[in-house]
């Protein structure tokens, strides 16, 4: 009760220096309402979908190697991540004797917030999305600039030679792919004509005829898929956690609860950058023929078929693809994907011109 008068006492005060009438209280109450649900939902949703694609991840990685996989825990191993998060809960953190205890337990954490803050902007259905920002890509890259904040935290209060090189290692792998992704999405803000993430689906409407991949926008699609694993830290690009084998990167001193934030915020990033092709290039919640039954099904489900179809495709390149060295990582990045990203945006931005369809 105490907490529904702080906040009808902040709101009514808004409302009165705003010079709004009281009588838009209750719809103020009813948009917190709802937006708090649809914050839970979503939230629920992600990390119950994580669960099974963890799972998905593990038996498509047996497969390729002729093994079974998780298949005790549940029927067909369904149950098998829910016991692994039940068991990093229950395990006892152990923190370094020279760490910054402070600092080594806020970086989970923050890694964590950061990473599901970011589906915040992204749409998961024509109008199903939390915040429906006009500059949505900014607020993207505003939170993925801020999770390299997480990593140098970790590795530094680790007190660890071996956990700092890793999260230095890790960070500068990110800012480098950045680069490169940003390039990527200024061509297709080119095409879209907005920052708006609902905006750039609905500009490839109704069907598979107006997706991106299927435009001069086809290379950039290439990039973005190779520069989204580098961005997360996926194999082969895997550097910060491959140190011969022996340490596990910046995470090297984590265990129980703080390890799993890491894991899932960077499972949630995954899962960020597959919905994120599956926006730009692949149309979103449309249908890939306007045609019924196809335009019956919900919008979501749409989406969650590509985000899963694309999540393969991370797990086939682990499972498949030999790991770079960090030279080659950096090479890759700087000199191949920078100069190839800058020259498409000069060629896209050229066609549009030549044809009349710069966005107004």
């Amino acid at each position: 009760m105490a907490l529904i008068g702080v906040y009808s006492a902040v709101y009514s005060f808004l409302a009165t220096l705003l010079g709004y009438p009281e009588s838009q209280l209750s719809y103020g109450w009813a948009w917190f309402l709802s937006q708090a649900t649809l914050i839970v939902i979503l939230c629920v949703s992600l990390l119950v979908m994580l669960a099974f694609l963890l799972l998905f991840d593990r038996k498509v990685w047996a497969a390729v190697q002729m093994r079974r996989g998780p298949n005790v825990v549940g029927a067909f191993g369904l149950l098998q991540s829910f016991a692994d998060f039940i068991k990093f809960v229950l395990k006892e953190p152990i923190i370094p004797a020279g760490a910054n205890k402070g600092v080594f337990l806020l970086a989970p954490l923050v890694a964590f917030i950061l990473s599901i803050s970011a589906w915040a902007v992204v749409p998961v259905g024509d109008g199903w999305v939390v915040a429906d920002i006009n500059v949505g890509i900014l607020y993207l890259f505003a939170i993925s600039s801020l999770g390299v904040y997480g990593i140098i935290m970790g590795g530094w209060a680790s007190n660890s030679k071996y956990a700092f090189l890793g999260s230095l290692r890790s960070a500068a792998q990110m800012v480098s792919y950045e680069v490169s992704i940003g390039f990527v999405l200024i061509t297709v803000l080119l095409f879209a004509g907005s920052l708006n993430l609902s905006e750039i689906v609905r500009a490839q409407g109704p069907d598979i005829r107006g997706w991106f991949v299927f435009s001069p926008l086809f290379p950039m699609f290439v990039l973005f898929f190779i520069s989204a694993l580098a961005e997360t830290n996926r194999p082969p690009f895997d550097l910060p956690e491959a140190e011969s084998e022996l340490v596990a990167g910046f995470m090297v001193e984590y265990s129980s609860t703080p390890y799993l934030l890491f894991m899932v915020g960077e499972y949630l990033n995954i899962v960020l950058m597959c919905a994120m092709m599956s926006i730009l290039f692949f149309g979103g919640w449309l249908p890939p023929i306007d045609f019924w039954p196809l335009n019956a099904i919900p919008g979501v489900l749409w989406l969650i078929l590509k985000v899963w179809f694309f999540f393969f495709l991370f797990a086939m390149a682990k499972a498949i693809v030999p790991r770079y060295r960090y030279d080659q990582l950096m090479r890759l990045g700087w000199k191949v994907f920078l100069p190839i990203s800058l020259l498409w945006v000069v060629l896209i931005a050229g066609y549009l011109l030549a044809m009349g369809k710069v966005p107004a």
